[in-house]
């Protein structure tokens, strides 16, 4: 059975992660998976949104342990390289914005690959917890990246030292996540989500998402240059006609991601 499911309907690719009995922890194959699934999405031009989420009551429980030998250490370097830092900078150069949506526990790699996306939802029973010292290890997947610019340097630091678990809802609170939704409506507001990230200019989508990314290096000077060419790169879209066309004729605007 393929550990990563693919269902692809209206512009929307829902990528699930599906080891349910391992509370969807990662394995070699699991995330080798992943990384062409998202290739797939990227590639492929029907396809507006990717929701990622995973199947049964967790969302993922992080790194499979059972995976690594019992008779040595585990090739950290190796694993990382070929597993989970792929996976992160998919997230960031695939040209669909990926939302998250965060059906329950999201643990160690999985509470990190979740807010490497562009935008995250939790249903209200999900937890988020920086698993990693509770068994001798640092955040990867480029937790210490994210995690401090989401909450803070001072929260960010305690909840990876300490392995805190957080709610949906406190994560919600403390900008950890965009929304957190009740258990009845969590499907339908995730669909409505993604359903509105089809409709949008993509490729302005995208160009927003690395103008974001640089900021975090960027001085004034440098980030408004990136803006001015990245304002270049939209306003020669047919989105960008198209908006303002339908801006002048008072009336919806149908862009294409073109």
């Amino acid at each position: 059975m393929s550990e990563i499911l693919i269902e692809i309907k209206d512009g929307v690719a829902k990528l699930s992660l599906n080891r349910p009995e391992k509370l969807n922890a990662f394995n070699r194959s699991m995330a080798l998976e992943l990384q062409d699934q998202l290739l797939v999405c990227d590639e492929d031009d029907s396809v507006r949104a990717v929701v990622l989420t995973g199947v049964g009551r967790a969302f993922c429980s992080g790194q499979d342990l059972s995976e690594f030998p019992t008779d040595r250490l585990p090739d950290f370097e190796k694993v990382i390289d070929e597993t989970f830092n792929p996976v992160i900078r998919l997230l960031k150069t695939i040209r669909k914005p990926v939302l998250c949506a965060v059906n329950g526990t999201a643990a160690g790699a999985g509470a990190n690959i979740a807010l490497a996306c562009d935008i995250v939802v939790a249903v209200s029973s999900a937890s988020f917890i920086q698993a990693f010292s509770k068994i001798g290890l640092i955040p990867d997947c480029a937790g210490t990246f994210f995690l401090p610019r989401l909450v803070g340097l001072q929260k960010a630091t305690a909840l990876m030292m300490l392995g805190d678990k957080i709610s949906a809802a406190e994560a919600e609170r403390m900008g950890m996540i965009y929304a957190c939704f009740e258990e009845d409506e969590f499907a339908e507001k995730t669909a409505q989500l993604a359903a509105a990230l089809t409709k949008l200019p993509t490729t302005a989508l995208i160009l927003t998402r690395k103008a974001l990314l640089e900021s975090s290096t960027n001085n004034l000077e440098e980030q408004l240059e990136l803006e001015k060419k990245f304002q270049h790169k939209a306003g020669h879209t047919k989105d960008f006609t198209e908006g303002v066309s339908a801006f002048l004729q008072k009336r919806a605007p149908v862009f294409t991601g073109k």
